[in-house]
């Protein structure tokens, strides 16, 4: 996108003018088009809201928000910020689900991603085609929730195949990540499953990318930490949608047998039976109240599992989903039978629910409501997210789920555990695995008060701290570093080519200051 240099020449007379004055409080008087100056916002609430994130630990006041309307709002605003001479930092927020201030500008803009979705201009912003050369697809909004593109794709009867666990996050912001769940080690992760973006640049250029036009920019963006780019637009993959789920959880009193269990399902010979499983997932279990209707356990079983959790201190729980329709309903139990017959969960505990598609995928949506009405849910998640090297899991076992949270006792939280496979992920993107066919990834999602989150960010300290000095590289997902040298650790040898694509697409490192990759030693 390219604007008139009469244009260029009027923003710039008005930013020399007003260079002593504060950005904000002259903002009215900038010569800016009035459909673009009355979208910034610097009213407290406003500010407030956008001071923080899910995590509810990291405050950074932006000094405006800015509510696009069209993607042209977006390329014209950071083009603003890109040529004139007062340089603002601008990070795209969409539902703030960051928990280390990723989604926040300290002294910058924040760019509120929803107004698109809400905003009578932006029209449909979740178009599906169900046949094109590509197969079927869904062009969709950056600022989309996923809840709402599985409600859309399902009209057709199509929904993509990789999911987060939560749904009511952006497009965008999973895809600058990764987008990771239990269906990662079939399909790969959400950034594997993308034909096309829209991408506007730090250099306020909107442009179309994939991976035969500009495939720099595409592979970069995805798994980018909005470092290059913002997405405006996403073309996801889909496939015809099931019905209906068997949902299973089966109990391990053994981290091995667990874990081999968990290897078997996602490997080829896992898969090849009975067309495979499309979900699996672990977790720890450590405590269970008694009776509790709500729970997945029915109310017989409850004491028995209590009693393992309270004599081995944890409890595994694999949890797997397999997916019909009504062409395959007569079938499904009979497969789900032979993909789990030769497992070695503790005999008697398994357990079968069977639930619609999407009370499935929407399954964390229900935990929400619940979290919500005790007000429960905005409270500080000092969370920590690891990729583990299969060859070092019985390790990190050892030393932070025994070393540590139960030695420590610490109930408060969801902990996940499950593997996915490297050549699932493209390499050319900018995210980054552990350099193992296979991996597992650990949710340490640690539940807290304001009175006491860092008391878990200790614990969060002493996990990283015995994964350095016990050797166990580790790669973090949703990273948060303190330092630029954390972070060339982290990107190791895609550090050159991170930093070369900063160059071209982003030059005077605007976007995504909260993620402090480029912004760590700035002062207030």
């Amino acid at each position: 996108m390219v604007f008139p240099n009469l244009f260029l020449l009027i923003i710039f007379t008005s930013f020399l003018s007003l260079h002593n004055a504060p950005f904000w409080a002259a903002a009215d008087n900038l010569s800016l088009p009035a459909s673009l100056a009355g979208k910034l916002r610097d009213d407290p609430q406003t500010i407030s809201l956008a001071s923080t994130d899910y995590g509810r630990i990291i405050q950074e006041n932006p000094i405006g928000v800015f509510f696009p309307v069209t993607g042209n709002d977006i390329a014209f605003f950071i083009w603003v910020m890109y040529a004139g001479p007062i340089r603002l930092d601008i990070a795209a927020r969409g539902q703030g689900h960051s928990v280390r201030g990723q989604a926040l500008a300290r002294n910058g803009v924040v760019m509120n991603m929803t107004s698109l979705a809400n905003s009578r201009q932006g029209g449909g912003r979740i178009v599906v085609k169900t046949t094109s050369s590509l197969g079927p697809y869904a062009d969709v909004g950056g600022e989309q929730l996923w809840i709402d593109v599985l409600h859309e794709t399902m009209r057709k009867g199509f929904s993509p195949v990789s999911w987060t666990d939560y749904l009511h996050i952006t497009v965008g912001g999973t895809l600058s990540n990764a987008g990771i769940s239990g269906q990662t080690f079939r399909f790969g992760p959400q950034i594997s499953n993308v034909y096309e973006l829209d991408v506007v640049t730090g250099k306020g250029e909107s442009l179309t990318c994939s991976p035969t036009t500009n495939p720099e920019l595409f592979y970069a963006v995805l798994g980018g930490l909005g470092q290059f780019g913002v997405i405006t637009r996403a073309r996801i993959a889909l496939a015809p949608t099931p019905t209906r789920v068997k949902w299973v959880r089966m109990l391990y009193t053994n981290f091995s047998a667990f874990t081999s269990d968990q290897e078997l399902l996602i490997s080829n010979k896992g898969n090849e039976k009975s067309n495979g499983l499309n979900f699996v997932e672990g977790l720890l279990l450590l405590q269970l109240h008694t009776p509790d209707n709500s729970s997945f356990y029915p109310l017989a079983d409850q004491p028995k599992i209590a009693s393992l959790v309270s004599q081995y201190g944890i409890v595994y729980v694999l949890e797997v989903v397999k997916y019909y329709d009504q062409h395959s309903a007569s079938s499904v139990d009979q497969e789900l039978n032979e993909l789990l017959g030769e497992l070695k969960f503790e005999e008697g505990l398994k357990f079968v629910r069977d639930a619609s598609y999407e009370q499935f995928l929407d399954r964390v949506h229900t935990d929400e409501v619940a979290l919500r009405s005790l007000g429960l849910w905005d409270v500080p998640h000092p969370w920590l997210n690891l990729f583990i090297p299969k060859s070092r899991i019985a390790d990190f076992e050892l030393g932070v789920f025994r070393g540590i949270i139960q030695k420590r006792n610490i109930t408060s939280g969801v902990f996940l555990v499950y593997p996915m496979l490297k050549n699932k992920w493209d390499e050319r993107t900018s995210a980054v695995i552990p350099d193992e066919d296979m991996f597992y990834t650990a949710g340490i999602l640690f539940s807290s008060g304001f009175k006491d989150w860092e008391t878990f960010e200790g614990h969060n300290k002493d996990i990283l701290k015995f994964c350095a000095e016990a050797g166990i590289k580790v790669k973090q997902y949703l990273p948060h570093y303190e330092t630029q040298q954390d972070w060339m650790n982290h990107f190791g040898r895609k550090w050159p080519t991170f930093l070369r694509r900063k160059a071209m697409f982003d030059p005077k490192k605007l976007l995504s200051p909260g993620q402090k990759i480029f912004s760590t030693s700035k002062t207030p």
